[in-house]
């Protein structure tokens, strides 16, 4: 399971210790065995041994560590140790347990792989605060916890598996959108246990209701008469200020949670929907004059699909307004020293929620923008509006003085989207 961009075949030979072995072949898949539980267990003994107190994480993961779900007959392991960029502290005593080093990629979460002295593993290695941990937990835990996803995982799985690969990495990169798929329904199943303390969150707090909310209705302009579709709309307090604007409003969210507030909280002014914004809406092309998202497209790794079904919908001449963490502040927020670097991050929001997002560069938004077919109208770095001084004056003074949030205006001159071809639902 990845969470990188699909690699080249150079990228996958650099990432090697020595030669990448081809594969050249399909994939053999094996039923689901009990005996890789007992296996791990006994990889786990050896690691502890070898690592001691270094071993702060060490779980089963990938498809071997999920009851019934068919799989490459390898055992798949996460190991955390302090440093995984300091191999001096680690990778020795490792060898002389009978490992191999056999994968390095330090500009992707310091991830290091090993092979196993008499069993067929993967030892995956990083440090505290990857991205990975957490993904690896999500993917197995949904897995374990929902049957239909585990046969809509296993049915695509057979489906590549069947087809030639230079490379094994190429069949895990093949993977990677049903996996996505899955980690978003995981994910909005998340926010559903804590939708009634996001809703009272957003409703006072001074980053949404005095600089957030402000700066998207500003960029929408007067939408009287005009048919909204508020993507991502959470509680759905946007979605009401734009029907009290006289705006024909829908608003759409992946959490049946957070669906159930903004019925309960504003369903006599707009309507609600549970929609995945990465996936084909169910509406007719052309059938929106504006399109908000405030504050949901870093949760995507990849916004394609999803500007395209939203240049799809919208009428010629429609606009799209959104909000995303600024690039500048996320990179300076979590020490990050490659700015230009596509990441997964963790944070909590509200305080004692984990959530995970993804921080990018500048241009590669513009770049995501520009090849869904939209051009840019505005691109604004807001100020809080004069009321949130009396709610907050600390954090009014640090929004004044630090970028948290960017804002766009999209307009969509022509239609359909370059290279889109996506249609709602038949």
């Amino acid at each position: 399971m990845t969470s990188q961009e699909a690699l080249s075949d150079e990228q996958v030979e650099g990432a090697w210790v020595g030669e990448a072995p081809k594969l050249n072949s399909t994939v053999t898949l094996a039923d689901y065995d009990p005996e890789w539980p007992r296996l791990f267990e006994r990889e786990a003994e050896r690691i502890r041994g070898a690592l001691g107190e270094r071993v702060l994480v060490l779980e089963h993961v990938g498809s071997t560590s999920v009851p019934g779900l068919c799989a490459k007959p390898i055992v798949d392991i996460l190991l955390e140790v302090p440093d995984s960029g300091d191999e001096d502290a680690y990778v020795p005593a490792l060898e002389a347990a009978g490992y191999r080093l056999v994968i390095r990629e330090p500009d992707w979460e310091e991830h290091r792989c090993f092979k196993g002295p008499d069993t067929n593993v993967n030892l995956h290695v990083y440090s505290p605060g990857n991205g990975q941990t957490p993904r690896y937990r999500l993917f197995r835990d949904r897995l374990r916890s929902h049957p239909e996803e585990l046969e809509l995982y296993a049915a695509k799985k057979r489906e590549l598996a069947a087809k030639t690969w230079k490379y094994i990495q190429n069949y895990a990169d093949a993977k990677t959108e049903v996996v996505e798929e899955i980690l978003g329904r995981a994910r909005a199943e998340q926010y559903d246990g804590h939708s009634e303390a996001y809703a009272e969150h957003a409703e006072k707090s001074v980053t949404n209701a005095f600089y957030d909310r402000p700066a998207i209705l500003d960029l929408a302009g007067p939408v009287d008469g005009l048919s909204v579709l508020d993507a991502g709309c959470a509680a759905g307090h946007l979605s009401a200020l734009l029907a009290e604007r006289g705006a024909d409003v829908l608003g759409v969210d992946s959490s049946a949670g957070m669906i159930a507030v903004a019925r309960r909280k504003f369903g006599d002014v707009a309507r609600f929907e549970v929609a995945d914004i990465s996936r084909p809406l169910a509406l007719p092309d052309g059938s929106i004059d504006v399109v908000t998202a405030s504050l949901v497209l870093h949760y995507l790794a990849d916004w394609g699909p999803t500007l395209a079904e939203f240049r799809r919908v919208l009428k010629p001449g429609g606009v799209l307004v959104f909000s995303v963490h600024h690039p500048g502040e996320d990179w300076r927020w979590f020490g990050k020293e490659n700015y230009f670097e596509l990441e997964l991050l963790e944070d909590e929001f509200p305080p004692g929620q984990v959530v995970r997002f993804h921080r990018r560069p500048l241009s590669w938004t513009f770049q995501a923008v520009r090849d869904a077919g939209f051009a840019v109208d505005r691109l604004v770095e807001p100020m809080p509006v004069p009321e949130a001084e009396a709610a907050d004056p600390k954090w009014t003074a640090n929004l004044r003085a630090k970028p948290r949030f960017l804002y766009f205006r999209a307009v969509s001159p022509a239609w359909p989207a370059p290279g889109s071809g996506r249609r709602s639902p038949g």
